[in-house]
């Protein structure tokens, strides 16, 4: 063999080990960092692992495109009614008994599924006529179901006539009547009133009753409520007024003084400022103050709640709103009272000061005004004109405000059960 073919042979022989070389040098960096994790010494190859599939979050809407309630929590309401204190409920209580003021009917008891009905149909929008307005749009719970509006925007923007009264213990009025005029004869008729009002929720009750039927969770609700899936406004109506019975205020710091000392013997200076007691004296003449106000004649019990509707002199002459008829109207608890500014059944009033001035001051003589807001309780008396200082008026201020329960203006069982977002392709308000 010549020089020439040996040296072309071993040119061939180093290129064809370069290349098998080169070749298992990209098989082995091919291997290594696959993602599949293979091995390098011919065993087996896992499967590529797959990544868990994303799950939808759940629906903010039903059916109908409106909001859907969390309905996976339900409150214990019975509980809650039975937990209140024996100073609200006993027959001896020392500011007087609260139970013969309880307005709920045999007929309707609060229920646990009853309240938790009524709580879901308090805060939803489809019961207005264009599901923009719900019970709790004038009834807000931080505010002690009132709101904080002179007058409340209805469905379509117009004004209400009276100022929203505040829910705060209203089972406990035992006329049983309710509105500023007492115009509904019990709470199961008041409910449905705004529903059907023009201005506020204009809403056709048996359009409401075809409009729940129409969604997915109403009709099993109203099922365990009351047997059946029929849905109507009578049902309606029982299952709100069951939930606003539950809106009893218990555990504010006037309730303190209550635990501080015996069930019958409250311990006020051991809660209270001195500024607070003071208050209070005035207020209710507790301690045997001569000259108390006796403010709790008419804000009677521990609920804090009027005995009857009365004429308080807002103005001499109430032709242009006579109220219930002859310039009475009724009034709500002042449990939570600080918090539900504007005052009186038209607003006119911007601060807890400017009631206690009106009452000190501005007392109108009116023919029917109240003979505890006459002179010396006659009859025919001038209005009264208290002359407090301004230590005294502020001393009122400071007892109002221990009223309100901030565990109450809190408390879930009376929250929105709605998600506070609703899908982008309604056109429903929070």
């Amino acid at each position: 063999m010549n020089t020439s073919v040996c040296l072309l042979l071993a040119v061939t022989l180093t290129s064809v080990a370069a290349c098998r070389d080169r070749s298992d040098d990209e098989s082995f960096g091919e291997d290594s960092n696959a993602v599949t994790g293979g091995s390098v010494d011919g065993g087996s190859v896992e499967p590529p692992v797959e990544p868990p599939p994303i799950e939808d979050p759940e629906p903010k809407v039903d059916i109908d495109g409106l909001p859907l309630p969390e309905l996976s929590t339900t409150h214990d309401y019975e509980a809650y009614l039975t937990a209140q204190p024996r100073y609200y409920t006993e027959i001896t209580s020392p500011f007087g008994n609260v139970r013969l003021q309880d307005n709920t009917p045999f007929s309707n008891p609060v229920t646990n599924t009853g309240a938790n009905l009524g709580r879901i149909l308090f805060y939803d929008v489809r019961l207005s006529a264009n599901n923009t307005k719900a019970c709790a749009s004038c009834h807000i719970q931080k505010h002690g179901f009132t709101d904080p509006a002179k007058f409340s925007v209805g469905f379509d923007g117009g004004a209400t006539g009276r100022h929203s009264m505040g829910l705060s213990n209203a089972t406990y009025y035992r006329p049983k009547s309710f509105f500023w005029d007492e115009r509904a004869k019990t709470l199961e008729e008041q409910v449905l009133m705004p529903i059907q009002d023009p201005v506020e929720m204009g809403m056709n009750l048996f359009d409401l009753e075809v409009k729940l039927a129409a969604t997915s969770f109403y009709a099993a609700m109203f099922e365990q409520v009351f047997g059946d899936e029929a849905i109507t406004s009578q049902r309606i109506s029982l299952a709100l007024a069951q939930f606003i019975r539950t809106m009893v205020s218990y555990q504010s710091k006037f309730d303190q003084a209550f635990m501080a000392g015996e069930w019958d013997e409250p311990d006020f200076a051991a809660v209270f400022t001195e500024q607070e007691m003071l208050g209070h004296k005035l207020f209710s003449g507790f301690g045997g103050r001569e000259d108390s106000l006796d403010c709790i004649a008419c804000h009677q019990t521990s609920a804090h709640t009027m005995d009857r509707s009365h004429v308080n002199g807002l103005d001499a002459d109430t032709s242009d709103d006579q109220g219930a008829g002859g310039g009475f109207f009724k009034s709500p608890s002042l449990r939570n009272i600080a918090v539900g500014a504007p005052y009186m059944h038209d607003g006119r009033l911007a601060t807890l000061m400017d009631v206690v001035e009106f009452y000190n001051s501005g007392v109108q003589p009116h023919p029917n005004l109240s003979p505890d807001l006459r002179r010396n309780r006659d009859p025919n008396g001038p209005p009264v004109r208290f002359n407090l200082s301004q230590e005294e008026k502020e001393a009122l201020v400071a007892f109002l405000e221990t009223l309100t329960d901030e565990a109450f203006l809190t408390n879930p069982i009376f929250a929105d059960p709605f998600p506070e977002v609703v899908s982008e392709t309604t056109d429903v308000e929070e």
